[in-house]
C-alpha cells in the first residue's frame, strides 16, 4: 500500500511540474520560393528551444510543407497531411486562397492556425489569430500622415483589386472631407511606365499643382520596379512626393533613388533598434539568418520583412502561450488528426484563448504583441521613416491603443530635411504683420464699401501673405508702422525707427513691403531668403529735344549697308562690260544701211555699262538696250535688285524723318555724378541713402556727397514725393529698380537711366533668433516662386492693375526707327551675285555655241579663232572689231551677204 501511494505522489507532482508533452509539434506551410519565411520559422524553433527559460521540460518540432500552386485540393491534402502528425498548430502560408483554405480546415477540426498576413476580413474566425495589424487601424494611419502632410489634391496608384478593399477607409474619409483624389491602376507588370506617362500628362494638363503627391498601393515584390519606371518617365525628382502604403519599403534597395531629392515616405512596423539603440534581437535573428542562407549559397538579408519579422514573433508568442496552459492545464500529447474521419482536436481552443490574453514579456521583433477579444492586435508602434541621400531615416512614430487611436511623434531632428513634416508645431498661429504703404506692394483697397481688418489692403505683399498663409496654414492681422519708415538705426542711439524698430520691440512679429535685406538690419532682425530680386537705379524725366542732322538722308541704311550699296554697282558695270563684249550678240553694224562696212560694234563699254547701271538705280531710263539673253538676264536681277533697295529706302527714309529721336542729358550715373545742373537725392530713412554712405567707389562716394550737400532739396520722405519731384524736371532720383519698372508702366514721361548700381532683395523681416520661423516661411516663398505664383503677383500689380501696361504699349507704337543693316537686306544681295553667276554662265555658252557655228563658215581652226574673240573680247580700249570672213561669199560685190547669216545664228 505504501508503494502505490508513493507511486501516485510521483505522478502528481511530475504533473505539477510539467503537464506538456515532450514534443510538441507544429506546422509551417509556405510558398516554396519564399526562403526568408521558412529560415525565420525554424530560427524561431531553434532559439525557443535552446531558452531554457522557456518550455524547459518540452522542444518544439517544426514540420514544414511547401506550396507550389495555390490550388484548393493541393493546399488542403498538404494542411491534412501535417495534421496527421498530431500538430498544435499551423503557422501560415501567406498566400490568400490557401491560406483560407487552411483557416477553414483548422476551424472544422479546432487546431489553432496563426496567421502572419494582410488580411481584410475583420471578423476573426474562432481559432485563426493574426498578428498583422487591423488593416482599418492601418488606414488610420496613413489618414493621419496625409492630414499631418495637409494633403487634399493627389493620386492613388495600385495594381491589385483588392487595393480598393485595402485603402477603403482612406477614399471614404477623403471623400467625406473632400479631398481631390483620383485613381489610377497598373493594367499589367508591363504597362507601369505608361501609366506614370498618363499620370504625368494629367498632371500637367491640369496645371494646378507643381508637386505630384502619389500614394503608391503595390507589392513588395514589384515596389522597386515600380518606382524604376517611374525614374524612367521623370517622376522621380524633388517635384514628385510618394507616400509607400507597404509596411516593407525598409527592405527594397532605394541606392537608385535616395538622390534625386524624391519625397519617399513610409512606416515600418518592424523594430530593428530600440529607442537609443540598435536591437540586439533582432540583429541576433538577422545574423542567424543569413547564416543558414549561406549554407544554401543564397544572397545575404540587410533587414527582415515585415511577414517574416511577425512569424518570429509568431512563433515566440506561442512558446509563452504554451507556456501559460501548461500552468492551467496537463496536456498530454496532441493526437494526430485524420480529415478524412474528422476527428477534431482536443485543446486548439484553450490555446487560442491563452495566445490572445498572452503578452510578450519583452517586445518582440515587431514591437510590444498584446491582442483584443477578436484576435487583432490591440496595440503596437510604427516607425515613419523618409528617404534622404543618405538613405530611410526615422523622422517620427506613431503608437496605437484603442483608448488614444494614433499618438503621433514627430523628430524634429530628423524632420527638418523634410518639406511635409517640418514646422508642424507652426502651424495654426496667428502673426502680426507691420507694413508700409507703398505702391504696388501694399495700398488702400478701393471700394465703395467700408472695409475692415485685413480687407483694407490689397497689394503685391498683401496677396503673398495670402498665398503663405494658404500654403503654411497661419492666420495675422496688418498694421500700418507708426512712423511711415523703413527702418534704419541711429548712430547715436542705437535705436531702430520704422518697420524693423517694431519688430525688434515685439510690437510686431513680421515686415513685409519692399524692404531691403541689409548687414545693417541683419544686425537687429532676420530675414527670410528674398521673394524679389532688385537693386538701385536712376529714375529720371524722358527728354524732349529732337536730334537733327544734315546727313539725315543716309540713315536709312547702315554704313556697310552703303559701302555694299557702292561695291554692288561696280560690280554689276564690270558685269555688263564683260557679259556684254564676250557675248557675240552684242556686237552687231553700228549702220545698217551700209553693207559694205566690215565693222561690227559693242555699246556696252566701260563708261555705258556705268551709265546705264546708274540709270537703273536712279530709276531712269537710257539709250542703250541690251539684246542677248545673257545681259538682259543680268539687268533683270540688277532691275530687282534696285527695286528692293530703293524701296527699303525711301520706307525707312519716311519713319527717320517723321519719328524724333530724343537724347537724354545723362546716360548713366557717371554722367549724373560729373555735373551739378541736375540736383539728385533718394529716400532719407531707406536703405538707398546707406548704401551710398558706406560704398568705397570714388563715383558713389562724390554722389554721397553731394545729397549730404543738398540734403534739404534732394532727400525725401516717401518715394512719392521723389516721383513728384522727378516730373517737375532736372532732378534724378535713386531707388529701387522694381519701384521704378513699376512707375514706368503708368507715367510715360519717366524713365530708367542705366542699370543697376548693386543686387539686393526683399525679404520678411522676423525676430532675431527665429531660425525655425524663418526657414518655415523660406520654404513656403520658395514652394510659391517654383510654382510661378510670385511671377504671377507682380505681374498682376505691375502690368495689369492700377493702369499697369499704358506705357508700354504706348513705347510699341511709337517705338524708335532703326537703321536697316546687312542683316535685313543681305539678302538681296545674295541673289543678285547668284544672278550674276548665272549670265555668265549663259554669255560663255552664247559665245561658245557662236564660235562653233563660225567655225564651220571660216578657215580658221577652233582654237585659233576662240583665242581671237577672247583675246578681243578682254580688250578695253576698242569697242569696235572687224566682221568674220565668212565661206559662203562668192564675190567682193557681194561682202555683206554674210552679214545677214552672221547675225541670223542667233
Amino acid at each position: 500500500m505504501g508503494l502505490v501511494n508513493w507511486i501516485v505522489a510521483t505522478s502528481l507532482i511530475v504533473g505539477l511540474v510539467s503537464g506538456l508533452p515532450a514534443r510538441i509539434h507544429i506546422g509551417g506551410l509556405f510558398e516554396h520560393d519564399d526562403e526568408e519565411m521558412e529560415i525565420v520559422f525554424r530560427t524561431a524553433v531553434d532559439w525557443v528551444n535552446m531558452n531554457h527559460t522557456l518550455l524547459s521540460n518540452s522542444r518544439l518540432f517544426a514540420s514544414i510543407e511547401k506550396l507550389y500552386s495555390e490550388d484548393g485540393l493541393k493546399t488542403n491534402d498538404l494542411s491534412c497531411k501535417l495534421l496527421e502528425k498530431g500538430l498544435s498548430a499551423i503557422f501560415g502560408p501567406q498566400s490568400e486562397m490557401p491560406s483560407m483554405h487552411v483557416q477553414s480546415i483548422c476551424d472544422d477540426l479546432e487546431v489553432l492556425h496563426v496567421q502572419s498576413r494582410w488580411e481584410h476580413l475583420l471578423n476573426r474566425d474562432k481559432l485563426s489569430i493574426n498578428l498583422y495589424p487591423n488593416p482599418s487601424v492601418i488606414n488610420e494611419a496613413f489618414v493621419r500622415i496625409l492630414n499631418l502632410w495637409n494633403w487634399r489634391d493627389f493620386v492613388i496608384v495600385y495594381e491589385e483589386d483588392d487595393a480598393i478593399i485595402r485603402l477603403k477607409d482612406i477614399l471614404v474619409y477623403g471623400e467625406r472631407a473632400g479631398w481631390n483624389m483620383k485613381l489610377y491602376k497598373f493594367p499589367s507588370s508591363q504597362y507601369y511606365r505608361q501609366t506614370f506617362w498618363k499620370i504625368k500628362n494629367d498632371f500637367e494638363k491640369a496645371n494646378t499643382i507643381i508637386d505630384y503627391r502619389i500614394v503608391l498601393d503595390v507589392s513588395r515584390k514589384n515596389l522597386y520596379t515600380v518606382l524604376k519606371s517611374a525614374q524612367q518617365v521623370g517622376m522621380m525628382t524633388e517635384h514628385q512626393k510618394y507616400l509607400i502604403t507597404s509596411l516593407d519599403l525598409h527592405t527594397i534597395d532605394l541606392e537608385d533613388f535616395q538622390y534625386g531629392k524624391t519625397n519617399i515616405t513610409g512606416v515600418r512596423l518592424v523594430q530593428d533598434r530600440t529607442v537609443l539603440e540598435r536591437n540586439k534581437v533582432f540583429d541576433d535573428v538577422l545574423k542567424e539568418v543569413n547564416l543558414r542562407l549561406s549554407r544554401r549559397n543564397s544572397p545575404p538579408l540587410k533587414t527582415l520583412k515585415t511577414e517574416a519579422a511577425l512569424m518570429y514573433d509568431a512563433i515566440i508568442l506561442f512558446a509563452n502561450a504554451m507556456e501559460r496552459m501548461d500552468l492551467a492545464k496537463n496536456i498530454s500529447a496532441f493526437p494526430p488528426i485524420s480529415c478524412q474521419l474528422m476527428n477534431k482536436g482536443i485543446d486548439g481552443t484553450t490555446l487560442f484563448n491563452f495566445m490572445k490574453n498572452t503578452q510578450l514579456q519583452s517586445p518582440g521583433l515587431t514591437g510590444v504583441v498584446r491582442f483584443d477579444v477578436e484576435g487583432f492586435r490591440s496595440e503596437f508602434f510604427m516607425d515613419i521613416i523618409y528617404l534622404t541621400p543618405t538613405g530611410l531615416i526615422e523622422i517620427g512614430n506613431m503608437t496605437w491603443s484603442p483608448n488614444f487611436r494614433w499618438v503621433v511623434q514627430m523628430s524634429q531632428a530628423e524632420a527638418v530635411n523634410t518639406s511635409d513634416f517640418q514646422f508642424v508645431e507652426l502651424e495654426n498661429r496667428f502673426f502680426r504683420v507691420t507694413t508700409i504703404l507703398t505702391d504696388p506692394y501694399v495700398m488702400y483697397r478701393e471700394s465703395s464699401k467700408k472695409m475692415q481688418g485685413n480687407a483694407r489692403f490689397e497689394g503685391f505683399a498683401i496677396d503673398l501673405l495670402n498665398a503663405l498663409a494658404d500654403y503654411l496654414h497661419f492666420t495675422y492681422e496688418i498694421q500700418p508702422v507708426k512712423d511711415s519708415k523703413y527702418g534704419r538705426k541711429n548712430a547715436i542711439t542705437g535705436v531702430w525707427d520704422g518697420m524693423i524698430g517694431e519688430v525688434i520691440n515685439q510690437d510686431a512679429d513680421l515686415a513685409i513691403a519692399d524692404v531691403t535685406i541689409t548687414t545693417e538690419r541683419l544686425t537687429g532682425v532676420d530675414f527670410t531668403l528674398p521673394f524679389m530680386q532688385t537693386g538701385i537705379s536712376i529714375l529720371f524725366k524722358k527728354p524732349t529735344t529732337k536730334v537733327t542732322s544734315l546727313f539725315s538722308f543716309l540713315s536709312p541704311f547702315s554704313g556697310e549697308v552703303w559701302l555694299l550699296v557702292m561695291a554692288a554697282y561696280t560690280f554689276i558695270s564690270i558685269s555688263y562690260f564683260l557679259v556684254g563684249r564676250l557675248s557675240p550678240y552684242e556686237w552687231a553694224n553700228p549702220h545698217p544701211c551700209r553693207q559694205n562696212d566690215q565693222v561690227e560694234e559693242n555699246v556696252f563699254s566701260l563708261l555705258n555699262s556705268m551709265w546705264f547701271a546708274i540709270g537703273s538705280l536712279m530709276q531712269q531710263g537710257s539709250d542703250i538696250a541690251p539684246t542677248a539673253m545673257s545681259t538682259r538676264a543680268i539687268t533683270s536681277i540688277w532691275y530687282f535688285f534696285c527695286l528692293i533697295m530703293i524701296s527699303s529706302y525711301t520706307a525707312n527714309l519716311a519713319a527717320f524723318l517723321t519719328v524724333e529721336k530724343l537724347v537724354s542729358p545723362i546716360e548713366n550715373v557717371e554722367d549724373l555724378a560729373k555735373q551739378e545742373k541736375i540736383k539728385y537725392g533718394c529716400l532719407g530713412s531707406g536703405s538707398t541713402r546707406g548704401f551710398f554712405q558706406r560704398s568705397n567707389m570714388t563715383t558713389y562716394k562724390r554722389i554721397y556727397q553731394f545729397m549730404e550737400k543738398h540734403a534739404d532739396e534732394v532727400y525725401m520722405a516717401k518715394n512719392s514725393e521723389g516721383i513728384n519731384k522727378v516730373k517737375q524736371g532736372n532732378y534724378a532720383y535713386f531707388m529701387e529698380a522694381t519701384s521704378i519698372e513699376y512707375n514706368t508702366e503708368r507715367e510715360c514721361n519717366l524713365t530708367q537711366i542705366g542699370g543697376l548700381l548693386d543686387n539686393k532683395g526683399y525679404g520678411i523681416a522676423l525676430r532675431k533668433n527665429s531660425s525655425a520661423l524663418r526657414a518655415w516661411l523660406s520654404g513656403g516663398i520658395l514652394k510659391l516662386q517654383e510654382q510661378g505664383h510670385l511671377h504671377t503677383f507682380k505681374e498682376r500689380w505691375w502690368k495689369e492693375k492700377k493702369g499697369g501696361g499704358s506705357c508700354s504699349q504706348s513705347s510699341k507704337s511709337s517705338g524708335s526707327v532703326n537703321e536697316l543693316g546687312l542683316g535685313n537686306v543681305g539678302g538681296v544681295f545674295v541673289v543678285m551675285l547668284l544672278g550674276i553667276v548665272l549670265s555668265a554662265m549663259m554669255g560663255i555658252i552664247e559665245f561658245l555655241w557662236f564660235q562653233r557655228k563660225l567655225q564651220k563658215e571660216t578657215d580658221m581652226s577652233l582654237f585659233k579663232l576662240l583665242l581671237r574673240e577672247i583675246k578681243c573680247a578682254v580688250t578695253c580700249g576698242s569697242s569696235s572689231k572687224p566682221a568674220p570672213k565668212l565661206k559662203s561669199r562668192k564675190s567682193e560685190e557681194e561682202p555683206t551677204k554674210a552679214l545677214p547669216g552672221y547675225n541670223s545664228l542667233y
